[in-house]
C-alpha cells in the first residue's frame, strides 16, 4: 500500500511547484526578450531572417519568386517547393553527388548550398540540358555505353560529368575516373558511365562545341 502523505506534505509540494513554475516562467520572458532584441539588432544590420524572406532565382532559364528560410537548401527548396525533382536527396551530407547541378556553370552539391546563395546566379538542373528529343552529347553517350541501372544518381553524374567534358576535351577513361570521384553509384555501374563519360570528352574535343 502507499505510503499515506499528509496535508502540509501536499501543499509543500504545491509551493515547491508553484516558485518553480515561476522560475521557469521567468527564464523564458528573458529568453524571449533577448531574442526579440537579437532579431531587431539583425535587421538593424541589414540581416535577413530567420522567417521567411522573398528571393528570386533563375532556374533552368525560368524566373522563380519564393519565399523561404535563408536556412533551407537549394535542393530542398527545389524539389519541395518548386517540384524540380531531377537532383536526388539521397545522403544530404554533401558526399555522394546525386544533388549535383550547375550554378554558374560549375558543379556544385544542392543539399550544400542555400537557397538564398543562389539568388542572382544561374542555376542549371538535368532538366535544363537536353530533351529526350534533342539530347547533349553527354546524354548520348550515356544511353549508347548504358551507363545507368537504377538512374536514382545517374541526373547528378550527367551533371557532373557535362561540366568536367566542357573543361576536359579528349579526355581519358582514368581522367574522368579521376575527375567525377565526387560522385557515387550504388549500384556500381562505374564501368558503363566511365565510357560513356571518356566517349563524350571525345566528341567535344572533336567539335566546336
Amino acid at each position: 500500500m502507499a505510503k499515506e502523505q499528509n496535508h502540509s506534505d501536499f501543499s509543500e509540494m504545491s509551493r515547491r511547484g508553484f516558485l518553480k513554475g515561476i522560475g521557469a516562467g521567468g527564464a523564458a520572458t528573458g529568453l524571449l526578450s533577448e531574442a526579440s532584441m537579437h532579431d531587431a539588432q539583425a535587421a538593424q544590420k541589414g540581416i535577413k531572417g530567420p522567417g521567411e524572406i522573398p528571393i528570386t532565382l533563375n532556374i533552368n532559364g525560368k524566373t522563380h519568386r519564393v519565399r523561404v528560410e535563408p536556412r533551407v537548401t537549394l535542393l530542398d527548396l527545389m524539389r519541395n517547393r518548386l517540384d524540380i525533382t531531377g537532383a536526388k536527396k539521397v545522403c544530404d551530407k554533401a558526399t555522394c553527388g546525386a544533388c549535383t547541378v550547375l550554378l554558374d556553370g560549375d558543379p556544385v552539391y544542392a543539399c550544400s548550398v542555400l537557397a538564398v546563395e543562389a539568388e542572382g546566379r544561374a542555376v542549371t538542373t538535368v532538366e535544363g540540358l537536353g530533351s529526350s528529343k534533342n539530347l547533349t552529347k553527354v546524354q548520348e553517350s550515356f544511353v549508347e555505353r548504358d551507363a545507368q541501372q537504377c538512374g536514382f544518381c545517374t541526373p547528378g553524374f550527367v551533371m557532373a560529368s557535362t561540366a568536367f567534358v566542357r573543361d576536359n576535351p579528349n579526355a581519358t577513361v582514368d581522367e574522368v575516373r579521376e575527375g567525377l570521384g565526387g560522385n557515387l553509384c550504388r549500384c556500381g555501374t562505374y564501368a558503363g558511365m566511365m565510357l560513356a563519360v571518356s566517349d563524350a570528352a571525345k566528341n567535344k574535343g572533336g567539335s566546336n562545341g
